[in-house]
């Protein structure tokens, strides 16, 4: 029989890693929606209408989706983590119930006027509109990550006993929803997801620029290529660069408030100074290779370059190793390879930001097929980063569910049997697939089509210009 502990962390990994691939896309896309709206309502250049009209579409698609998949994630809170939900219900539940009556309601209620209001409301409420719809999105991702941070570095509570088990009671709002960790998970998480957008946008609209400019194929609505791959590189340039100084601030908090977690992400086990940053490594022996407890460890590093990260310029800093802790160390091979594959992502980003703002400068950006190559191969890779920064915070936290409170094995639900958890494993496996090859093919088929021709808006225009209010096709 399984594990019902195992299998019940399997099951919320494998829905979050799913579900936060549609958040990060419409967190990522809002702050282009609301520019393109703004261009597009003070006119001028047309083919910003075209930006809104089918950047929109796979926004309105990843919203439903990510909200339908992180719905089930509430849920398991009371199916697998029933003890969880008992210890910290008072304290989490807020900041849930908060993100939904405030967020989503508020998300969800302009969404509808952003997708299908352009020829039927005024500029006025259609930019509004496009704003309600980005804050929404934003204003969630505040809510979840207040209720994240908390477990993180838990603060302004006091543990009470109520029938016979100790809870979590709230003493200090400020202190609970407002904890140091917040700020920089909440920088960390956005801008990641304008970066994973930025990158999409990239390699979706290189590849037509490619194929126009570099193999010579007439592709329709080239400018609305251009234009994507332009825009994209802008954003690309301002938050590559400022992830990677961000994530340096976030990784010496990381130091000073879990640094059990840092130690994993080092694979430091004893106490040591002037511990090397690790670029490439891998252990001695393969065969532990997947072992969490791989200490011995072949690489390239710089010297003295972790205690530097950890004391921000003290390459002689002190960094205390995973055997001088009492709780079991964190599965150290999962948060030590995550962390690194994300780091070389978030290089090699700013690398691409910078390589096409070169072209982009010497007037080659739609010449360039080996950058066009390398931004296709790359569209994905901020998704990637994201799942991968995920593992590094919750992986990392290990053995706890809430550091230093509750540890994960007692968080799962009492009754719980392993047959019952593997059940609902499978069907959630199923049903997550299925949902995650739906979405890819409605998105490519989006992409695909492409924007809508410039003619038919412009006979969608004129139709109604001369009586205002007149629905249009969006």
């Amino acid at each position: 029989m399984i594990d019902p502990v195992l299998a019940s962390r399997f099951q919320f990994a494998l829905t979050t890693i799913v579900h936060i691939i549609f958040p990060v896309m419409s967190m990522g896309l809002a702050p282009f929606l609301i520019y393109f709206t703004w261009k597009d309502i003070r006119g001028g250049d047309p083919v910003y209408e075209q930006l809104r009209r089918f950047w929109t579409k796979i926004f309105a698609v990843s919203f439903v989706v990510g909200t339908v998949t992180g719905i089930v994630l509430e849920f398991e809170f009371g199916t697998n983590f029933a003890a969880f939900s008992t210890t910290a219900g008072e304290l989490f539940g807020g900041p849930l119930a908060i993100e939904g009556m405030m967020a989503f309601m508020l998300e969800a209620t302009f969404l509808g006027i952003f997708v299908f209001g352009r020829e039927r409301v005024s500029d006025r409420l259609y930019m509004v509109s496009s704003l309600a719809v980005g804050v929404g999105t934003w204003l969630s991702a505040v809510w979840i990550l207040i209720a994240n941070s908390w477990m993180q570095m838990p603060r302004g509570y006091e543990l009470v006993t109520e029938n016979g088990q100790e809870v979590v009671r709230l003493v200090d709002p400020v202190a609970a929803y407002l904890t140091p960790r917040f700020g920089y998970m909440y920088v960390h998480m956005q801008n990641a997801a304008v970066e994973s957008v930025a990158l999409f946008m990239a390699g979706v609209s290189a590849y037509y620029v490619y194929r126009h400019h570099v193999w010579g194929y007439k592709t329709a609505n080239i400018a609305f290529w251009q234009k994507t791959l332009k825009i994209s590189l802008v954003a690309l340039l301002i938050t590559a660069p400022l992830q990677v100084l961000q994530g340096d601030l976030y990784a010496r908090h990381v130091y000073e408030t879990q640094p059990q977690k840092f130690a994993a992400m080092e694979a430091v086990w004893d106490t040591e100074s002037y511990v090397p940053e690790y670029l490439f490594a891998i252990p001695t022996d393969l065969s532990q290779l997947t072992d969490p407890r791989a200490k011995e460890l072949f690489g390239i590093g710089i010297p003295g370059g972790a205690s530097w990260l950890a004391s921000g310029g003290d390459a002689t800093a002190e960094i205390r190793g995973l055997n001088t802790f009492e709780t079991e160390a964190p599965p150290v091979a999962i948060v030590f390879w995550s962390f690194r594959a994300m780091v070389g992502m978030g290089f090699w980003f700013i690398l691409l930001a910078f390589w096409g703002g070169y072209r982009w400068y010497t007037g080659e950006l739609f010449k360039d097929g080996l950058l066009h190559k390398a931004l296709m191969g790359s569209s994905l890779l901020g998704f990637v980063a994201v799942e991968l920064g995920w593992v590094v915070t919750e992986v990392g936290r290990q053995p706890w569910v809430i550091q230093g409170v509750l540890k994960t094995s007692d968080g799962v639900s009492p009754g719980l049997t392993g047959n019952e958890a593997l059940v609902t494993l499978v069907g959630f496996v199923g049903v997550y697939a299925a949902i995650l090859t739906l979405y890819t093919y409605v998105v490519a088929r989006i992409l695909r089509g492409g924007p809508p021709d410039r003619e038919a808006l412009d006979a969608v225009d004129d139709r109604d210009a001369p009586t205002a209010g007149v629905p249009g096709d969006d």
